[in-house]
């Protein structure tokens, strides 16, 4: 598979990126991680001893784009435990890690917070097998959106179908509604999505016609106690009327961690290109999102297309838990990088830290060789 730059889409080549930062420092570090992000590390409702005293757990990666249709229709998503790296340097309020998540794995790739986006074609459909023969506790899957049968909707309350530990079930998902959706686990669906058990599911419509650029982000607010709990560090008793949220995400990370060019989901471009930005909020709060310096139009809404003459040009899209907005713009600015970030100010901190938390950036491609890029690289652990 190859290596992309930028937000989970179409940002740049390894090589354009490199040709872009016009620099052997940065390209001698392509692909190394400052902190171990990627290397092991030691590590119901209330966890066991054999819960919390597991073996060494993986790091998770970033969310890939799974094209569905080119693997025949077909996909197998994984439960597996991991560690989080959401910002694991000692810049700007960091480090923040979740010692204990439940990651979905699609396939052969490496587990993911949020979960892997699966890309199908308006028309085909999905045969998407939830393999949880390793987990230790049960699990769904429910997807947002399409219209599909009783038995697959995912929820065991009312199908009476869930998936033990140890079992796996093929869930038969029609891409019979075109647009970005949301799935995500709807066992004990408070907490285990709190666990990063969500995920983004398109549906391009029969004609799609890209933009120049496409990327898709999930957002998300987190109280860290919980995946702290789960690996033993956190003694308190869960209650979600009593969540206190103190971590706030974009595609699984925080600021700076979010410019990181491979692990965060920086919004790389060029002068002129058409940009769409797929949104989707997997927490339980609601997100103001601002992009800087740019006007934007929200062209489709949980997967419904907006038609034009109730389009406008806006800076803000409130994303309300679910809830998926994709919007368009161009990137006609002075070329430089902006901010693109939640307008809750206190959702854009690491503790008590500012700024960080529930940002990232539009990064024009042609300023990537400057001295403050550089300095955004080394903040994001990416640096000479």
């Amino acid at each position: 598979m190859t290596t992309r730059f930028g937000a989970p889409g179409t940002g740049l080549s390894r090589r354009e990126f490199l040709a872009a930062t016009g620099a052997t420092g940065i390209a001698s570090l392509a692909g190394c991680s400052a902190g171990g992000a990627n290397e092991p590390a030691a590590t119901s409702d209330t966890p066991t001893q054999a819960q919390t005293d597991s073996p060494d757990l993986p790091y998770t990666s970033p969310p890939t784009v799974v094209n569905v249709d080119e693997q025949g229709g077909e996909v197998t998503m994984r439960t597996q435990q991991a560690r989080h790296a959401v910002h694991p340097l000692d810049t700007m309020g960091g480090s923040v890690e979740f010692p204990r998540v439940w990651a979905f794995q699609a396939d052969d790739n490496d587990p993911s917070v949020p979960g892997p986006i699966l890309r199908t074609t308006e028309g085909n459909a999905m045969e998407v097998t939830l393999d949880n023969t390793d987990g230790r506790r049960p699990h769904t899957i429910h997807f947002h959106g399409v219209r599909k049968t009783w038995e697959n909707d995912g929820v065991p309350t009312t199908t009476g179908i869930q998936v033990p530990p140890g079992e796996s079930h093929t869930y038969e998902i029609p891409a019979n509604v075109p647009g970005t959706h949301f799935y995500h686990c709807h066992f004990q669906t408070h907490r285990h999505i709190d666990m990063g058990m969500y995920g983004i599911y398109r549906v391009d419509p029969e004609g799609y016609e890209p933009a120049d650029r496409e990327y898709f982000m999930t957002i998300k607010d987190w109280d860290s106690r919980v995946p702290r709990k789960w690996a033993g560090e956190a003694d308190f008793t869960y209650n979600s009327a009593s969540r206190n949220p103190d971590v706030f995400t974009v595609n699984g990370k925080s600021a700076p961690r979010t410019l990181h060019p491979e692990e965060g989901s920086p919004i790389i471009v060029d002068e002129g290109d058409s940009v769409r930005i797929h949104l989707v909020n997997g927490g339980y709060m609601s997100h103001p999102m601002h992009i800087h310096n740019h006007r934007f139009q929200r062209v489709e809404k949980d997967g419904g297309t907006i038609p034009e003459a109730a389009r406008h040009d806006m800076d803000v899209t409130n994303v309300a838990p679910a809830e998926r907005h994709t919007i368009e713009f161009t990137a006609d600015a002075d070329p430089g990088i902006y901010l693109m970030h939640c307008h809750k100010v206190n959702h854009v901190m690491n503790g008590t830290f500012y700024p960080g938390g529930m940002l990232t950036g539009v990064v024009y491609r042609s300023v990537m060789d400057t001295e403050i890029f550089n300095q955004l690289m080394e903040y994001a652990g990416y640096s000479t």
